[in-house]
């Protein structure tokens, strides 16, 4: 059947060419685009999912710049820490040649002087975009990362550095929670009183057939059987004699009756004692210094202050992050020694139980009280305290300097590996951005990048296509004009 009203041979050439013409379309905005889903109406889910991809991208551009800047200000802060170990060690060189007391100590003391002037330069200094990590205690955070959760929940991931005080400030002690139960003092005063021990020799009228052997810190007298004569008392004043003739340091010998009474003034170090033949008192005589022993258990927090008092000079040493008692001693150690008492001397050892022990010793005339304090919430004292207190123009100060300047050096070198193991940290984390946001962009473009080899053949086929509908429509709308033949 023939219809002039419908041809329906034309609709179906026309719906035809009007689809390639669509997919034509389409293939064409892909090849200028360079996109296959270029809007949400292309594919709203890919679409969707590439925006998020790409907003991930422009955050973690932002993340590289961050810790490109953490990372110059670290580096910058490393420098610092490392010039200021150099300077220490210069500072140690000074320090080893006032050893020697036939030098001029006070043109060493000035050159230490402007070591140590350049070392606060070198702290000031040490900052990028007015941020110093060689100043204060407060930790910085560094961008690093924004992790996404599989509920598409972001958080922010941080590198935090930890800032290395490297001032000389002496801190501030606080009011808070009482402390002093985690320190113990030997003594309420320091003296300069030797200890001392005994050694009894047995009662005896006639002492030429004894044998007796007394050593004494390593020195050793031995009597066989004829060297001694008289009574017991007789033989107690020539061991006492010989003793003191044997001129060990520090230890003297008195005699009363048939008792020698050893009197140790050494600071430190105890004197071993034994005797076979007589009777001693002690294995050993106990050191002079008076000692302020820390808790082996506890621990310490920043801002734990820790005083002790000599006479009427009050020391005080309050903890920064991370310390422990041990620096609380030598932080205690370089404040005595920076004081101003004559004839007092310190040492920082540990016991035999793990408690850190600041031992004080007085070699002055007159006695000085002991007393210790301790509290929570003070500012911590800074990484080189004691600097400013470092004075070679005397034995004392110069024996003291050479302990100190040690725990000071320990510090900035601590202080520049900390900082080196951040700042590599930081180029490791840069690095991985760095691929992951290339790893982004690759998955980005595998969603919504168009295949354009594929597209340029797709093209070429719908040309021909579209020139083959256009030939069907024009075939579809010649068939009516056969009808007119039957009507001539």
């Amino acid at each position: 059947m023939s219809s002039i009203l419908t041809n329906r041979s034309a609709m179906v050439a026309l719906q035809t060419l009007k689809s390639i013409n669509s997919n034509l379309n389409t293939t064409q905005g892909e090849i200028s685009t360079g996109l296959k889903v270029a809007s949400a109406k292309d594919n709203s889910s890919i679409w969707a999912i590439s925006k998020v991809m790409e907003s991930d991208v422009k955050g973690y551009k932002g993340i590289s710049e961050s810790l490109g800047l953490g990372e110059s200000t670290v580096a910058v802060a490393r420098q610092g820490a490392e010039t200021i170990t150099d300077l220490l060690t210069d500072i140690k060189g000074k320090i080893v040649a006032a050893q020697e007391e036939n030098v001029d100590r006070s043109k060493i003391q000035t050159d230490i002087s402007t070591l140590r002037d350049q070392i606060t330069s070198v702290v000031n200094a040490a900052q990028f975009n007015g941020l110093n990590l060689l100043k204060g205690t407060e930790d910085v955070n560094i961008l690093s990362s924004l992790d996404r959760a599989s509920d598409g929940s972001v958080t922010a991931s941080n590198i935090t550095i930890s800032r290395q005080d490297m001032s000389t400030s002496a801190g501030a002690l606080g009011t808070g929670t009482d402390l002093s139960a985690n320190a113990t003092l030997s003594a309420a005063a320091a003296t300069n009183a030797g200890n001392t021990a005994t050694i009894t020799i047995a009662t005896d009228a006639d002492m030429s057939d004894n044998t007796m052997s007394i050593s004494v810190g390593g020195a050793t007298l031995s009597y066989s059987a004829g060297d001694l004569s008289g009574d017991q008392d007789a033989a107690a004043s020539l061991v006492s004699g010989a003793l003191n003739a044997l001129g060990i340091v520090g230890v003297t010998a008195s005699v009363s009756t048939n008792v020698i009474t050893l009197t140790s003034t050494r600071a430190f170090e105890d004197v071993s004692l034994s005797s076979t033949g007589a009777t001693a008192s002690a294995a050993t005589i106990a050191e002079r210094a008076e000692t302020l022993s820390f808790s082996g258990s506890a621990n310490v927090a920043e801002g734990d202050g820790y005083q002790v008092t000599v006479g009427s000079n009050a020391f005080t040493y309050v903890a920064g992050k991370g310390e422990t008692f041990e620096d609380v001693a030598k932080g205690l150690k370089a404040a005595v020694d920076g004081g101003t008492i004559t004839d007092l001397s310190t040492q920082v050892t540990q016991n035999s139980s793990g408690q850190w022990q600041l031992k004080v010793d007085n070699d002055g005339a007159s006695s000085q009280s002991l007393a210790r304090a301790g509290a929570a919430g003070g500012t911590a004292s800074g990484g080189l305290f004691g600097l400013d207190a470092v004075d070679v123009t005397t034995n004392a100060g110069a024996d003291a300097a050479l302990s100190n300047i040690e725990t000071l050096i320990s510090n900035s070198i601590d202080s520049a590996a900390e900082f080196g193991s951040a700042q590599g940290r930081i180029e490791i984390q840069s690095d991985f951005i760095g691929k992951l946001t290339d790893s982004l962009k690759t998955g980005i473009g595998t969603l919504i990048d168009a295949d354009m080899e594929e597209a340029s053949a797709r093209l070429q086929a719908l040309q021909v296509q579209q020139q083959l509908g256009v030939q069907s429509l024009s075939i579809a709308n010649q068939s009516p004009q056969s009808i007119l033949s039957l009507f001539r």
